[in-house]
């Protein structure tokens, strides 16, 4: 089973070694290790792991949190595996086929930010949705720049497409943590450039 752990813990040496070290001990095959902020004596990392057998997210997130100084953020089921270039094979997708290239967009997300579903709404209506994607979706005064919101059931992201009169809502299981400024950044990168190729078939 893939798993994604969020991690909060002291940034100073050893201690990301001790994480690794009780994610070995337990059996778990570290497959990636993503740094997602140092400050204020702390650093965030997210850990792909190969865990051995059937565990919960729940399971996990309690065998983990008995080490020392960690606080785990979050526990949640992933299909990304690291090594993947899901960046650029979407990209290429779209380059290929820029009419597609929201439709593109909306069926990548998921994999690219460790979430269960996206889709795009427009108008009050959903114009494109990924596998697992609900058929309607109440976007809720749509931001005007992305964001992060920790509704009850799901961790979502929202990130508009003004150029295209859309918005994209990537949505996280609730065992998962918010999502985080540095994945917030990078799917606004992504979707700037999937947004500007799309426009040129329009224009």
């Amino acid at each position: 089973m893939l798993l994604r752990l969020r991690v909060s813990l002291p940034d100073r040496p050893g201690g990301l070694g001790r994480v690794a070290k009780a994610l070995g001990t337990l059996g778990a095959d570290i497959l990636q290790v993503t740094v997602l902020e140092r400050e204020a004596g702390r650093a965030v990392d997210d850990f792909t792991v190969s865990w051995p057998g059937q565990v919960t997210p729940a399971e996990a997130g309690e065998r983990l949190s008995v080490v020392p100084g960690v606080r785990v953020e979050g526990v949640w089921t992933t299909k990304e595996v690291p090594g993947s270039a899901l960046d650029y094979d979407l990209l290429s997708h779209v380059v290929a086929e820029p009419g597609r290239g929201l439709a593109t967009l909306v069926d990548a997300l998921p994999g690219l930010c460790g979430a269960e579903w996206s889709l795009a709404v427009a108008d009050g209506m959903v114009r494109h949705a990924s596998l697992a994607a609900p058929d309607s979706f109440e976007l809720p005064a749509p931001p005007p720049r992305a964001v992060a919101v920790d509704a009850r059931e799901l961790r979502l992201m929202l990130l508009p497409v003004l150029d295209h009169g859309m918005h994209l809502v990537v949505a996280r299981a609730a065992a998962g943590p918010v999502f985080h400024r540095a994945e917030i950044e990078r799917a606004v990168r992504i979707v700037d450039v999937v947004a500007k190729l799309a426009a040129r078939t329009v224009s």
